[in-house]
């Protein structure tokens, strides 16, 4: 069975900020600074947030997984960050930060109960085949919260990294590099090239990707997406959904829906909570693009 390619897409974006929540609420970064990361930027705990599944990563593991990035900006968090905590803290406190912030977010909300929603959610994260998926795999591997807003965030997790890591295949099909993949991106017009400043590469490495990219023919001189560029990257993403498309087609469409709209008034509040930054590499669709 195959599924209409915009399911998967729809269910990434109701997914997408449940997850992206660990990167931007205030009692993540409370967690953080606990633990001795510097939280004057988001980078120090996002690169420990991230990695922490696979141990003590190494900045080369932490470079492939975490593609778009320069390894100078990797590098600069990894290993270091294990001197500050082990990853089993780390990952306690990722966990007790996401508990924070979604105990106060449901506080009087209102919301319906989440324990179907949360059984959807893990039903699809089980199915989901971690094979050549590095950063799903070693989430999948962690044990599963009990309560259901954890449960949920967790399943979010898995399966937008299994998303992720498809994505990067994708992104290695059609022969885009790490600063390649964001410059081609931009070219489109969909994130501005100032907000991918996080990521870490120089200007002369963003110059030379889009001089590559231009002898292909996918940008022209002024840096705009030509139409081989636009159907490149058009390409990119037909691929990434019908890669991320497996957990959902062994959840079946009708339970997909249903899991959909018994997350959707969550999705709405955690979107209107004010977390997330207008426009830039959160403001693909009106929710939260991809970290990859």
């Amino acid at each position: 069975m195959t599924l209409d390619r915009a399911l998967p897409r729809r269910a990434w974006h109701h997914l997408e900020p449940l997850h992206a929540v660990l990167y931007y609420a205030p009692e993540a970064f409370a967690e953080a600074s606990a633990l001795g990361y510097d939280t004057a930027t988001r980078w120090p705990s996002y690169f420990a947030w991230r990695t922490a599944p696979f141990g003590a990563a190494g900045a080369e593991l932490a470079t492939a997984v975490c593609y778009s990035f320069s390894p100078a900006a990797v590098a600069e968090h990894v290993p270091a960050a294990w001197s500050v905590a082990a990853p089993e803290e780390v990952l306690a406190a990722r966990l007790r930060g996401v508990d924070a912030f979604y105990r106060g977010l449901l506080d009087g909300a209102g919301l319906p109960d989440l324990g179907e929603a949360a059984e959807l959610a893990r039903a699809a994260a089980e199915s989901a085949v971690t094979a050549g998926r590095p950063l799903a795999a070693a989430n999948a591997a962690l044990r599963w919260p009990e309560e259901p807003h954890l449960a949920i965030w967790h399943a979010a997790t898995v399966l937008r990294e299994h998303r992720g890591d498809g994505h990067l295949t994708a992104l290695q099909a059609a022969g885009l590099d790490p600063c390649e993949s964001l410059v081609s991106l931009a070219a489109t017009g969909a994130v501005a090239v100032a907000d991918f400043a996080g990521r870490g590469w120089t200007g002369e490495e963003w110059a030379a990707a889009a001089e590559r990219l231009a002898a292909r023919g996918w940008v022209d001189a002024g840096g705009r997406a030509t139409e081989a560029g636009l159907a490149g990257r058009n390409e990119v993403e037909r691929l990434t959904d019908e890669l991320a498309a497996a957990p959902w087609e062994a959840l079946g469409a009708e339970r997909t829906e249903r899991l959909l709209g018994l997350l959707g008034p969550l999705f709405l509040t955690v979107v209107r909570a004010g977390l997330f930054p207008a426009g830039g590499t959160l403001g693909i669709m009106t929710v939260p693009a991809p970290t990859w």
